[in-house]
This record gives structure tokens, C-alpha cells and sequence, in this order.
């Protein structure tokens, strides 16, 4: 009885550790993971490679691994995508020109509203006594 305990404290102490062990990752799948958590997929739009489904992100998911496993690295394969599919695919895309007005896009917007709000409670000076 006593050895069916010990047993049963072993495994009980053993099975997390062993179930939940934190694997090292391949430097390859470490880049893969990365490259789909910042890429978008075109036909969902609002989802990253990573977590969608659609046939498109299957097919990339697996021209990215070929490519990661072609040798090229994190860059070459964001050029090649971009160059294929525009900067939409990228979620942080690049500063420059074309997408100028995404980044400074929120700014503007802020300075716009907070004009609209001092405007709309402006203080009429003929008013004041």
C-alpha cells in the first residue's frame, strides 16, 4: 500500500512538469512563428496568418516554411510578400509616403477632435461680465 502511494505522489508530482515543459524552440520555427503572428492574411483582413484557417494563409503558411527552410531570412521573405501582395500583408508596415497618413492617421484625428471639442465650448468674450 505504501509503494501505491509513493507511486501515486511520483506521477502526481512528475505529470504537470512533464505535460507542461516549456520546449525550446528551433531558431526556424521561432522565425516561422514570429513571420505568421505579423503577417495578415489578405481574406480575413483583420486576422494574422497565425491564427487563420482560410485556404490563402495555409497556402503561405507553407511558402513561408519552404522559404525559411530554403534559407532566406526574416526580411527577404517580408520583401518577397510585400512585393507580391503590397503593404496591407504587413501589420506594422513600413514609414514612407504611401502609408504616411496610416501612421499619422490617429494623430490627426486626435488634434482634429480635441479642435472640435475647445471649438464647440469656446467662451463667447461679449458674454463674460
Amino acid at each position: 500500500m505504501k509503494k501505491l502511494l509513493i507511486l501515486i505522489m511520483v506521477i502526481h508530482l512528475w505529470l504537470p512538469n512533464a505535460l507542461f515543459a516549456k520546449q525550446e524552440l528551433d531558431p526556424k520555427d521561432d522565425l516561422y512563428l514570429q513571420l505568421t503572428k505579423e503577417l495578415r492574411c489578405t481574406v480575413c483582413q483583420n486576422q494574422t496568418l497565425y491564427d487563420s484557417s482560410a485556404s490563402f494563409a495555409i497556402d503561405l503558411k507553407t511558402l513561408i516554411r519552404e522559404k525559411i527552410d530554403s534559407g532566406e531570412n526574416e526580411t527577404e521573405i517580408k520583401n518577397f510578400l510585400v512585393s507580391r501582395y503590397g503593404d496591407f500583408i504587413l501589420y506594422r508596415p513600413e514609414f514612407k509616403v504611401a502609408t504616411s497618413l496610416l501612421w499619422g492617421g490617429p494623430l490627426l484625428l486626435i488634434i482634429l477632435g480635441i479642435f472640435g471639442v475647445l471649438r464647440t465650448f469656446r467662451i463667447d468674450p461679449s458674454l463674460e461680465t
